[in-house]
């Protein structure tokens, strides 16, 4: 999956909507790197509730280091991976993606809480509009691994089959929105990124 055999990759990964560093995926893949020596290798901001700022600082890491990356995003965190792999030609691993971001956050409109540390904000009109903007209209499907549960209840994990068609995927029975099998595909995760 990695582009640049020569130099050691970095994994950012891209949490979803409402969620933190402090997912236990986010945690899981985390504690994974430290483990493996890597820890100075896994980057996973606290993404703004405002797309535009979220892509912003994602994009700020990739600027900040040297080096390949690899993109794991989940849920809001897939379809904002989808956006920077196709921008920056990068190979991102997506979990129970949103697809239709647009469409599916449409009924989030309004005060919202984080699901880590309880903050509160206020999702707009502006922001569906900031991530219609960012629908990559074309996806290169070597750049992808699409992980999804067929027990998803927040998505539709047929939307994400289709979207990544012709891309390697794995596609589990049961499960839900969270990515149940997530500490099975760790080891799997890191190794495919080259690390």
């Amino acid at each position: 999956m990695l582009n640049s055999p020569a130099a050691t990759p970095s994994i950012l990964y891209l949490h979803g909507f409402r969620s933190s560093p402090q997912s236990w995926k986010a945690r899981l893949l985390a504690e994974a790197m430290a483990a493996r020596g890597l820890a100075d290798r896994f980057h996973c901001p606290a993404l703004s509730h405002d797309p535009d700022v979220a892509i912003s600082q994602a994009e700020a890491i990739l600027a900040a280091h040297s080096g390949p990356f690899v993109l794991v995003g989940s849920s809001l965190g897939g379809y904002y991976a989808t956006w920077l792999a196709e921008k920056h030609g990068l190979p991102a691993i997506l979990i129970n993606p949103a697809v239709v971001a647009p469409l599916s956050l449409e009924v989030y409109v309004g005060p919202q809480t984080c699901l880590y540390g309880g903050e509160t904000f206020e999702f707009t009109h502006a922001h569906i509009a900031a991530l219609r903007r960012m629908e990559a209209r074309h996806i290169t499907p070597a750049r992808y691994w699409l992980l999804v549960e067929e027990g998803d209840e927040v998505l539709d994990y047929r939307q994400a089959v289709s979207r990544y068609a012709d891309c390697r995927q794995t596609v589990l029975p049961g499960g839900d929105h969270s990515f149940t099998r997530f500490p099975d595909f760790v080891p799997q995760i890191i190794e495919s990124c080259g690390l």
